[in-house]
């Protein structure tokens, strides 16, 4: 049966539900959890290091492919070779696809600072992200913004229209990601994506997604001490995470908003359009 958000994202497996989860673990991805908001790493250095590696090798070995398809068109006569023609014209557009593909891939793991944290706050049902914008599951992008390496996306959104989906990334060790559907509200009709927990095996990929849902429906399944930094070290937090990484004001100051009230307020501060 497919995904009932659409369009459906390449390499579904299944719609996640909302609610209570008995599969829950922050599993080193949680970096701090306090009664009103909690936050996620998203990306550990680690994975960065790897797949900036990976990457960058793709990126100059489709430029060296490239070069010698070029090299081999001029080189050919396509009336009496029009075979041999053909095949390298398909290899040149595979390699400039590869070329497309690795850019942002690249940009993702250079640009995301400190793990790309992910905010749920409960009271107010509102989730903000601060982030690369090449750190999501887009596969067509306008190549003008391979031209701004270093955008960024920082948004607020209600967690009443976020859906999670689990997909495969089609790789011989089965790697899934939770994905965060936004969706139109009161439709299933997608209209962007947030990546939520990437490249996990098997049924860890539900771990986090678990936790999430027990933290926003104030379930006592999780421990809000789990996280890297505990409960009383928000500013400590604040500090190494979340200071000098582009938040702006009014967002840091909503993390630990109460009510829809209070949000209202701080955004009228900031002169923020709700």
């Amino acid at each position: 049966m497919p995904s009932k958000y659409q369009p459906q994202i390449l390499g579904w497996i299944g719609d996640l539900d909302k609610g209570g989860n008995y599969l829950t673990g922050a599993d080193q991805r949680l970096l701090y959890a306090n009664d009103n908001y909690c936050a996620f790493i998203r990306k550990k250095l680690s994975d960065q290091i790897f797949y900036t590696s990976i990457f960058l090798v793709v990126f100059f070995l489709s430029l060296i492919v490239i070069y010698m398809f070029f090299l081999l068109i001029f080189g050919l006569d396509p009336k009496k070779q029009n075979l041999i023609f053909i095949i390298v014209i398909i290899g040149l557009l595979t390699s400039l696809f590869t070329l497309y593909i690795s850019i942002p891939e690249i940009y993702q793991n250079l640009f995301t600072r400190r793990g790309s944290p992910i905010i749920f706050n409960r009271k107010t049902g509102k989730v903000y992200v601060n982030e690369s914008y090449f750190f999501n599951f887009k596969v067509l992008r306008n190549p003008l913004t391979f031209f701004h390496p270093s955008k960024k996306r920082i948004k607020e959104y209600d967690w009443a229209y976020l859906q999670g989906v689990v997909v495969h990334n089609f790789s011989r060790y089965s790697r899934n990601s939770t994905i965060l559907m936004v969706c139109k509200p009161n439709t299933h009709k997608t209209i962007d994506h947030i990546l939520l927990d990437p490249l996990r095996a098997g049924i860890g990929s539900y771990m986090v997604w678990g936790w999430v849902n027990n933290f926003m429906c104030a379930n006592d399944l999780i421990s809000l001490n789990d996280g890297k930094y505990k409960w009383e070290q928000e500013t400590q937090f604040k500090k190494e995470i979340i200071q000098g990484q582009g938040w702006p004001d009014w967002m840091v100051e909503a993390f630990n908003a109460t009510t829809h009230d209070e949000l209202a307020k701080i955004k009228q501060k900031y002169n923020i359009e709700s």
